[in-house]
């Protein structure tokens, strides 16, 4: 089973996007669960929300404590909240950011990763671009789908166009795809480095 944590602030859309990755995994024929946790209900507030996937029934309903995905959708939280807290050791890191890693300043937390299971990359930029508004979720999807492998994005697009019919879809999917195609070149560059 994988089990994955999204992390970010309220009215980020943080809930929306482990919903869309439970419609992802279903469409590929997983079982999947998504469900919230609020610190508290105000905007702007720290909220979790989880979601599992898995090729056979989902039993357990607890929250993630030991992820093998964190995406992190507000980077203002790194230093903040123990984001890391239960991340396995071959997990992968996600983070919205306009920033590298290492200029984030968790290189050397990071560096016990396998090569090319965390990055940093500008979704709400990307999501600003199509959408008109910063909302990150649709793109780090896409960048989920990238890093990890674990969905494919064409069940990505067909879980947001189900959620969002229309051209707020279609302007979420071309964010979710140009991520997933950021993240894509990235791995690529990580490969490329580990056969140096």
């Amino acid at each position: 089973m994988w089990q994955v944590r999204f992390h970010g602030r309220g009215g980020q859309g943080v809930v929306t996007a482990a919903e869309l990755l439970a419609m992802a995994a279903f469409t590929d024929g997983k079982s999947a669960q998504a469900f919230p946790s609020f610190g508290s209900e105000r905007m702007g507030a720290p909220v979790m929300a989880f979601c599992r996937l898995d090729d056979k029934p989902i039993r357990t309903r607890d929250a993630v404590t030991s992820p093998d995905v964190l995406i992190v959708q507000d980077a203002t939280l790194l230093h903040q909240v123990d984001l890391f807290a239960g991340l396995k050791p071959s997990g992968f890191v996600l983070i919205n950011s306009t920033q590298s890693l290492n200029a984030l300043h968790l290189e050397a937390f990071l560096s016990t990763l396998p090569l090319g299971h965390a990055c940093a990359f500008p979704a709400a930029d990307l999501a600003l671009k199509h959408l008109k508004r910063p909302l990150a979720n649709a793109p780090l999807l896409g960048g989920f789908a990238a890093l990890t492998g674990l969905i494919r994005l064409a069940s990505v697009e067909s879980a947001i166009r189900q959620r969002f019919p229309g051209a707020i879809g279609e302007a979420n999917v071309a964010a979710a795809r140009e991520a997933y195609n950021h993240v894509t070149a990235f791995a690529a560059e990580q490969q490329g480095v580990l056969r140096r």
